[in-house]
């Protein structure tokens, strides 16, 4: 199935998901096959972390479909370690480890730490400079957006070099009120900054961080709903990611996303659903 955007989660490995996902017998090892048949692409948290395995990117390679997207990470020592001009060795040594991946890997998403300020930004364009590749950028500074000129200077030099800027939306996981200590984690790592939708190229970038009650997430996702259709009906391909506090329904979140998104693109083709064996109590046995 070819959808007219990508789609996708921040992992692909939730046991969690055998719930309403994946077969309830799936093996950890067939959970990337599986969701690569429901989604189009993954948010390559993992890479930030650290460096898979050359065998681990082979694997990769083997199960993810071609038309499938990986929005690989570079990783946490090369954004987060001083200059960024001084990390190119690094960056094309993680770019020849992601080499069997081909074109899957677009665009390679460069994450900055909130201490990376518009003073800086000399850095940015020259590591931007150096690659060949496509990219896209978060940015988590204040000043970023403030609407004033280190903000329209960070969104002429990505623009300029066709360069995409991440937009994060956070604003459903800030709306809620919990002790849960999943929410609570994710409230104290993830940046509280305004969204910024951004269409600097071909491919937007969203990133949206949800609600743990999935109908709470409605009224942040309507707006969602209509800018991905927009670029759509504009000929773009955007790229929207759908996370929770602990991920356990992010999938759930995905596809209550793609649902809606049916109903303002008639004719959009629904989701696969993978075949699921029911459970005991299902079937009237407990």
């Amino acid at each position: 199935m070819v959808l007219p955007y990508y789609l996708g989660c921040p992992s692909w490995s939730e046991n969690a998901w055998r719930d309403y996902l994946y077969p309830q017998d799936a093996r950890p090892a067939e959970f990337l096959n599986l969701y690569a048949q429901v989604f189009n692409a993954v948010e390559g948290n993992t890479t930030f972390y650290a460096s898979p395995s050359a065998a681990t990117v082979q694997r990769w390679a083997d199960t993810m479909p071609e038309h499938f997207r990986f929005t690989a990470k570079f990783p946490g020592d090369i954004s987060h370690s001083g200059d960024l001009r001084e990390q190119l060795t690094a960056a094309e040594t993680f770019l020849q480890l992601l080499r069997p991946l081909g074109d899957r890997v677009s665009p390679l998403w460069l994450q900055l730490s909130k201490s990376f300020t518009p003073q800086r930004l000399s850095e940015l364009a020259g590591f931007i400079d150096a690659m060949d590749r496509p990219l896209a950028v978060e940015v988590r500074h204040d000043e970023f957006f403030a609407k004033g000129d280190a903000e329209r200077r960070l969104n002429r030099l990505l623009r300029d070099r066709g360069v995409e800027r991440i937009c994060l939306d956070s604003r459903a996981l800030f709306s809620c009120t919990s002790t849960a200590p999943s929410v609570l984690h994710a409230q104290a790592k993830k940046p509280r900054v305004p969204p910024r939708p951004a269409a600097f190229t071909q491919c937007p970038q969203v990133r949206f961080i949800g609600h743990p009650q999935l109908e709470a997430n409605d009224p942040f996702l309507v707006p969602w709903v209509e800018k991905i259709a927009l670029w759509i009906e504009e000929g773009r391909t955007p790229y929207i990611f759908l996370h929770t506090a602990d991920n356990l329904l992010a999938a759930r979140l995905a596809q209550r996303f793609h649902a809606q998104l049916m109903l303002r693109l008639p004719g959009l083709a629904p989701l696969p659903e993978l075949y699921r064996e029911p459970a005991a109590e299902q079937l009237g046995l407990l």
